[in-house]
């Protein structure tokens, strides 16, 4: 029953601009589930749903990447806060950290899920990125350089 309510929370939150968890529980009593405020508010969390501003200006929930719990807004801070330096090495990419930053840096790579990277490992002040293919390592840097705003 539960992926079933979960599945029409998706639907319902795609096609109706939905502020609020008790408007979203009418609408699925509407449509023959019985929940109550709770079961919606976990439901939420375990489709990790997250409040964005509509076309008319309302904040309504709305899917989340799974690789961003915490927002891109977030992660791109955390490298922001962390990033000193990068450069290729064949289809590796090496991102210089200030010490003790990698893991989270690495972590906030990993969770905006940039394209053509296919991971991130870190150590103490030093990430490699594991990049598809060596003609890939320029998009990529300059994806990174473009959160980074330089």
């Amino acid at each position: 029953m539960k992926n079933y309510r979960h599945q029409k929370i998706m639907k319902i939150i795609q096609q109706t601009e939905v502020e609020t968890q008790e408007e979203l529980a009418r609408l699925l009593c509407e449509a023959g589930f019985n929940v109550t405020q709770a079961t919606v508010s976990r439901d939420i969390k375990q489709l990790n749903l997250r409040k964005v501003p509509s076309a008319s200006g309302r904040q309504c929930y709305a899917p989340s990447s799974s690789k961003e719990p915490f927002g891109a807004d977030r992660l791109v801070g955390i490298l922001r806060s962390g990033f000193v330096s990068m450069e290729p090495a064949s289809n590796i990419l090496v991102i210089k950290t200030v010490s003790g930053m990698a893991m989270a840096v690495a972590a906030a790579i990993d969770g905006l899920s940039i394209p053509k990277m296919v991971g991130c490992i870190a150590g103490d002040d030093t990430i490699m990125c594991a990049i598809r293919s060596v003609d890939d390592v320029p998009f990529v840097s300059e994806t990174i350089e473009k959160l980074l705003g330089e």
